[in-house]
């Protein structure tokens, strides 16, 4: 046998195989995930309580698209693109901010109510026929699920709560539409694939081999589980001392949450939304993350801690040392993550088994090959194979 032969995949069908290497780094596939997955994802932008008041927006960049979240002056949330009607400028900056009673261009000072309409063109008479009532900021679809505000460019995936829906009753115990922002949004840049960054979060067997801090939090009792749109994993904190002096006062610090029952008062939740976004679920605070596609080798992982108000210095501590043990935690997926993208170039590498209990892979593999059957195929097809799926 030649020396350069690698053996024949299994075949991809196959729930035990995973996805394989050339989908984590090809342009052209990522160009067809762009349409095919993510146009019709959901994704969040921010909590309701990001834009208390009238005249506050936030920002969102997803694959060249630009979102407001705004709220009206009759205290509605509504969603934009980002871009004026007249010459398509950018209309706000910044992640986050207020802009008064109108959103004015900094272009040509066309001008938008809160609600959208088109409020003043300047130079009016230089627009003849100008239907102003057509030419108001261009909304999005919107969905707001337990005061988190989502947002989606075509349709096509159930609603977030239809999504969400096995875990609603979990989910209501930490009455999420209450929490506040704690802290700013962060971008944290990996050169890797976004499916490599999702599969690591679902993946449970690396914890005791590669999170040395989580096993001492949880000893054996991390769990996983999946639904079809929904992951979930899952550890709840011993009552042995960690060596460790910050998951140690983490253990000794957290305080008894008044609005959590009993059984969560110390468990740690996470969940992960197809395709993309992720939430990290504490007594504590919630984290939410999403794995933002840049490129077929570049993701940036964007993420915001969310809080309960409380003023007491053992939660302040908590929150603390939480972060600093999640750090440890983000370093150690960094390592792990660039490690694999590095592999998936490998000729030795083309797709591998997984384990009965890795069930969030194996979901995730399924539902890839069904929205693009070429995720089947265990080797790149010819340069533009994508053209011709389209009959172009």
């Amino acid at each position: 046998m030649n020396a350069r032969a690698i053996p024949i995949a299994p075949a991809m069908s196959d729930d035990a195989v995973s996805l394989p290497a050339w989908i984590y780094r090809d342009p052209e596939f990522f160009e067809l995930e762009k349409e095919l997955i993510f146009r019709q994802s959901w994704q969040v932008v921010c909590h309701v309580n990001d834009v208390p008041k009238s005249g506050d927006f936030h920002t969102f960049e997803f694959l060249g698209q630009g979102v407001i979240v705004l709220r009206g002056e009759d205290g509605q949330i509504r969603s934009f693109h980002n871009a004026c009607r007249h010459r398509a400028a950018r209309l706000l900056d910044g992640t986050k901010g207020h802009c008064g009673r109108r959103i004015t261009c900094p272009y040509h000072a066309w001008s938008y109510g809160l609600e959208g309409r088109l409020l003043t063109v300047p130079q009016r008479e230089d627009f003849q026929g100008l239907d102003r009532e057509r030419f108001g900021l261009m909304p999005l679809e919107q969905e707001i699920f337990m005061g988190f505000v989502f947002v989606r460019f075509a349709p096509g995936l159930p609603s977030v709560r239809e999504m969400a829906a096995p875990y609603a009753e979990e989910l209501a115990a930490y009455r999420l539409e209450e929490l506040v922002p704690h802290g700013r949004v962060t971008l944290r840049p990996r050169s890797v694939n976004w499916k490599n960054v999702g599969d690591n979060y679902s993946d449970g067997l690396h914890i005791p081999v590669a999170h040395p801090g989580l096993t001492r939090l949880f000893g054996a009792s991390y769990g996983v589980e999946a639904r079809p749109y929904i992951d979930k994993m899952w550890g709840t904190l011993r009552e042995v001392p960690s060596a460790n002096w910050s998951e140690r006062l983490y253990q000794a610090l957290l305080p008894p949450v008044p609005h959590l029952p009993p059984a969560r008062q110390r468990l740690w939740t996470y969940f992960k939304l197809w395709p993309n976004i992720a939430f990290d679920i504490y007594p504590d605070q919630i984290d939410f993350m999403q794995f933002l596609p840049i490129s077929a080798t570049e993701t940036l992982i964007r993420e915001i801690p969310y809080v309960h108000p409380d003023s007491r210095r053992e939660m302040r501590a908590a929150r603390y040392l939480n972060w600093r043990i999640n750090r440890e935690v983000s370093l150690e997926d960094r390592g792990l993550i660039e490690r694999v993208q590095a592999g998936m170039a490998s000729e030795a590498y083309t797709v591998g088994p997984l384990g009965a209990s890795e069930v969030c892979l194996r979901g995730f593999s399924r539902r890839m090959r069904e929205l693009i059957p070429e995720s089947g195929l265990p080797r790149a097809p010819a340069r533009g194979w994508s053209w011709n799926r389209h009959g172009s």
